[in-house]
């Protein structure tokens, strides 16, 4: 049996033919075996194309300034994978989560059931519940991975289910276009409870499925409301507001615009709870919430370096509204190296306004999403990014854009999480 974290990370990542294999059969029937119940008292899971992470940081952080016991379930991780569970303000850590994957590794194989096949967000899904069913928490917050209806996450009867944002991304397993996408991820919400919605204009089969099975739909811009507070000494302030209720709060330390949406709809989430949160601790919690590859900034021998996560065009379309809002005085310098799943010349488009010159770079990450920089060169062939500068890696293009950057310029790094992650393992180096 694998021995250290690395050790089963590489053994449940061979234990399934495919990466992805939505339903929950198997991961159901591994979770009866390990009587697997509820992880907390409170229970809110959270869907969404973009902005699921940023929302769970939002309500950990709030929640926890109430003094309340969390536990946070996220995917995928950037730099370790103890990021992806977090009990009471911490990762776990090595240890837990080899004892977490020994205990799902005796009952997916257990000698008198048979033997169940578990992909590896399957194996860790359950992994991370057996940790916080042991955790003793107030309030679970889980990010589902894919979709809804049929992720691992989705084995848990949530009290609070958010759907963040809806847009095209993953179409191979969800589809074609908002409605079917919205239709797969509304079914995290359960009969009779709240399912809060963090955009305007969410799709209708989301609000028909709501219909469908009674639970409140609890909607941005129709329910609850996020307001700029006016006046040059506003400092970012805001407004949120429901009917019958309102409170001024801080602008989010997270630096996209579209944060403050974010941190409204964990706002609202927490409030469909039945549980007390002080006054005090709604700004705290806003303030206080963090999450690297969003928009970070860091510093490069003297030029800024933005680093975000964002890979389908919904996120390239608010990264280019930002850039927008914060200008440079000199250029934007773009790297991209996104995985052969997505849209690159929509990621591109998105950003044209906004980017002077662009830097492509490969990804290998081991499997059938790898993209070689000569591959994503030839899908961009006819978008702005044509004449791209190639490099193998991320690191190699982090470095040639630093060589020809000036001091006026910034460095946008952007297109998956394995992007940033190479890109911080280089920037925490010192280059």
């Amino acid at each position: 049996m694998p021995r250290s974290l690395a050790d089963w990370l590489d053994y449940i990542g061979r234990q399934h033919p495919v990466a992805i294999d939505m339903g929950l059969a198997r991961v159901g029937e591994v979770a009866r075996r390990m009587a697997l119940a509820r992880p907390a008292r409170h229970l809110i899971s959270v869907a969404g194309t973009n902005g699921k992470g940023s929302t769970v940081a939002f309500i950990e952080a709030i929640a926890t300034a109430a003094n309340l016991r969390v536990g946070t379930y996220t995917s995928p991780h950037l730099l370790r994978y103890n990021e992806r569970v977090r009990i009471g303000g911490r990762e776990a850590s090595d240890t837990e989560l080899v004892e977490a994957f020994s205990a799902v590794e005796a009952a997916r194989t257990e000698p008198s059931a048979g033997t169940i096949a578990l992909t590896y967000f399957e194996f860790g899904t359950l992994a991370a519940l057996w940790l916080l069913q042991r955790a003793d928490l107030d309030l679970a917050v889980l990010e589902v991975g894919l979709g809804g209806r049929l992720d691992a996450v989705n084995l848990v009867d949530a009290d609070v289910a958010v759907i963040t944002t809806v847009d095209i991304d993953h179409v191979e397993w969800l589809g074609p276009d908002r409605e079917s996408i919205g239709a797969e991820k509304a079914g995290i919400a359960r009969a009779w409870k709240p399912l809060v919605l963090g955009e305007v204009d969410s799709p209708a089969s989301v609000l028909r499925h709501a219909y469908a099975i009674g639970a409140n739909a609890i909607r941005l811009g129709s329910d609850f409301f996020h307001e700029s507070v006016d006046g040059p000494a506003s400092d970012g302030r805001w407004r949120w507001r429901e009917p019958g209720f309102e409170m001024e709060l801080p602008a989010p330390s997270l630096a996209a615009t579209v944060q403050r949406a974010n941190a409204a709809t964990a706002i609202a989430a927490l409030r469909a709870l039945p549980i007390e949160i002080q006054s005090d601790a709604w700004a705290a919690g806003v303030a206080a919430a963090y999450l690297p590859g969003r928009l970070q900034q860091l510093d490069m021998d003297g030029v800024p370096v933005l680093l975000d996560v964002g890979h389908n065009p919904q996120a390239a379309r608010e990264l280019c509204r930002f850039l927008g809002k914060h200008p440079v005085q000199g250029q934007t310098l773009a790297i991209l190296a996104a995985l052969a799943d997505k849209d690159a010349a929509e990621l591109v488009q998105a950003l044209s306004a906004a980017v002077s010159r662009w830097f492509l770079a490969g990804l290998s990450i081991g499997g059938s999403r790898d993209q070689a920089v000569e591959m994503l060169a030839a899908r961009l062939a006819h978008t702005p990014a044509a004449d791209a500068e190639r490099h193998v890696t991320v690191v190699q293009a982090l470095q040639a854009a630093r060589a020809r950057a000036r001091p006026q310029d910034r460095i946008l790094v952007f297109g998956s999480f394995h992007t940033v992650a190479e890109a911080l393992v280089l920037l925490h180096s010192g280059h």
